[in-house]
């Protein structure tokens, strides 16, 4: 079934089918992983890295914690997750070898964290996940993303794009000097401002009924959240990447474009998105400010959920005593 050996790396099952509709086999993965590993290493250097993986009959699943079986040379760190009141133990995508394991292990997509290995409280990145209504087209994500870059311009901010791989667009903005409240809080200022911009067009709507058919500003990329990586798969029919975009060409290109087999050749030897991404700049101080006004978008939607159960029972209380 294909097997073989890379940077000390036993590989197996090469010939595998990745996943159904993939239009790849797992030596595809291997091989474009091991293709851009020195594009890839740079911007997953030292960030506590989620991977999801696909077995070959079962469905995709996250993966954080790394497996008890994983190889003592592959870097890891380890941080306590409030959310499951226990410590992790994260990959680090800190060199070739690891990602040629990770691959092996049908790791396929590379969600890297906002942050670096012993700096939790230092985030690198504000984040804009810009995702089109259901059937959406591409270029409905595409206008709203140039509402986000106009709405840091406006500001002296700026802002690199890439594909997400999947049905939208990613901004992706260093700053430096932010914690995580502050990055946090000027996202979801950021958000707004682009919607203002053109609310026929943006929503920040967090519930997805009350979005229509606008494109969501998805502003809760912040804190421990992670982010699909630059030039990671997606597990997606024909596998597309996460690839880096110019603002210049953003208009006429598709996620299509770009995929486990096509990505490669297209790159050469460059890497577009180390060259894309502005200096950390400072945030924005009024950003910041006026974010502080804007209710955190899931406790909201968690508190909007409970009061419009609570006015449907109330509703069908009154309906069953009439």
């Amino acid at each position: 079934m294909g097997s073989e050996e890379r940077a000390g790396v036993s590989l197996t099952n090469l010939d595998q089918p990745l996943f159904d509709g993939a239009d790849a086999t797992k030596r595809d993965l291997v091989d474009y992983v091991d293709a851009l590993h020195e594009r890839m290493i740079p911007h997953l250097r030292d960030r506590p890295l989620s991977v999801i993986r696909v077995r070959p009959g079962q469905q995709p699943f996250m993966q954080k914690n790394v497996s008890k079986y994983t190889p003592d040379w592959v870097p890891t760190v380890k941080h306590w997750a409030e959310s499951s009141h226990r410590e992790i133990a994260y990959a680090l995508g800190n060199d070739r070898r690891t990602l040629l394991w990770l691959a092996n292990q049908r790791a396929i997509e590379y969600h890297a964290a906002l942050v670096r290995a012993g700096h939790w409280d230092r985030p690198t990145h504000l984040i804009m996940d810009i995702d089109p209504p259901e059937g959406g087209a591409f270029e409905l994500a595409v206008r709203a993303a140039h509402l986000v870059r106009r709405a840091l311009a406006d500001i002296g901010m700026a802002g690199a794009v890439k594909t997400s791989g999947s049905k939208g667009v990613h901004i992706f903005v260093p700053v430096e000097n932010a914690d995580p409240e502050e990055v946090a809080a000027a996202t979801r200022a950021l958000a707004a401002r682009a919607e203002r911009l053109d609310p026929e067009l943006a929503t920040t709507a967090f519930i997805r009924e009350d979005r229509g058919n606008k494109v969501f500003l998805d502003s809760t990329r912040a804190g421990g959240a992670t982010v699909a990586a630059v030039y990671s798969p997606r597990i997606r029919p024909g596998t597309p990447v996460s690839f880096p975009v110019s603002w210049d060409d953003l208009d006429a290109v598709s996620p299509r474009d770009f995929t486990l087999r096509t990505a490669s050749a297209l790159l050469g030897e460059r890497d577009p998105w180390a060259d894309a991404l502005p200096e950390p700049q400072p945030l924005d101080e009024g950003l910041i400010a006026e974010g502080r006004t804007i209710p955190v978008a899931r406790v909201q939607a968690m508190h909007e959920g409970k009061r419009r159960k609570r006015a449907a029972e109330k509703k069908d209380l009154g309906e069953q005593a009439q």
